[in-house]
């Protein structure tokens, strides 16, 4: 099969001009998302240089101490992004989004990695920074929904929830049907997108697997494992995160102790 073709700056810089395009429907619709595109265009850019340079010096020194150093800030940085986007106070959640990441995350990278990937040495930082960085990247969207609708709903379902406590319920049972709705809707786009993968959307991993020389076999094969990886980390993560929140804010008398910002 051919090698991998490299994309040179001049071109790249050339095809990104291409971004004057949502630039443009920003404008016409007049969404406000203009100076926000911007930064996260910059952030992106800015962010992806300095994070190849890195890892380019991560992959050669291959140091446990750097790669799980490197884990750590993923999963900090992944977890304000995911309370500031949900418009959640950030001290509060910190530590349930935190958990919930981690408890989603690493058992699935140890199985990945221990016992089924087992690359030499098991930290290898070409397999360890990728896939905790699609788990992460995958798990952000779903994260955000579940805690921004299980919040809505305590606002816009509050004689409801009120109700359920009037009539005996613990604060658990009277979230729950919060719980059980914020999960469906976070879980839904994963679902629809695996429903369609590989008829409809050959997803980025596999692509790029396949632009870069891969027997296309050999693609499909690690594209149905992060996949399936995806969706258990997903699942893990906002029902751990949904549940440690719910525990965390809501009192013993069933009032929540927090609000999602405007």
């Amino acid at each position: 099969m051919q090698a991998v073709i490299d994309i040179s700056w001049s071109y790249l810089l050339c095809f990104s001009l291409l971004l004057a395009i949502p630039l443009a429907i920003n404008s016409y619709f007049r969404l406000g998302l203009a100076k926000e595109s911007a930064a996260a265009i910059f952030r992106m850019s800015v962010q992806l240089t300095l994070v190849g340079i890195y890892l380019q010096f991560l992959f050669q020194l291959n140091s446990i101490s750097l790669n799980l150093a490197w884990l750590l800030v993923m999963l900090l940085v992944g977890t304000s992004a995911i309370i500031g986007k949900a418009r959640l106070p950030l001290k509060r959640l910190f530590i349930p989004v935190l958990t919930g990441l981690l408890l989603g995350l690493l058992p699935l990278l140890l199985i990945l990695l221990v016992l089924l990937l087992r690359p030499e040495p098991v930290y290898h930082a070409q397999y360890l920074i990728p896939l905790a960085g699609m788990l992460l990247g995958n798990s952000m969207s779903g994260n955000i929904v579940a805690l921004q609708r299980l919040f809505n709903a305590f606002t816009e379902r509050q004689m409801e929830y009120e109700g359920a406590l009037v009539l005996g319920a613990s604060p658990y049972q009277a979230s729950l049907p919060f719980l059980q709705s914020a999960m469906r809707q976070s879980l839904a786009p994963i679902l629809a997108s695996m429903a369609t993968t590989g008829i409809v959307t050959l997803p980025g991993m596999m692509t790029g697997q396949i632009l870069g020389g891969t027997d296309p076999v050999v693609a499909v094969k690690y594209q149905w494992l992060i996949m399936i990886s995806i969706f258990v980390m997903l699942c893990v993560a906002i029902a751990s995160t949904l549940l440690i929140s719910v525990k965390t804010l809501i009192g013993d008398t069933g009032k929540l102790q927090v609000s999602v910002r405007e």
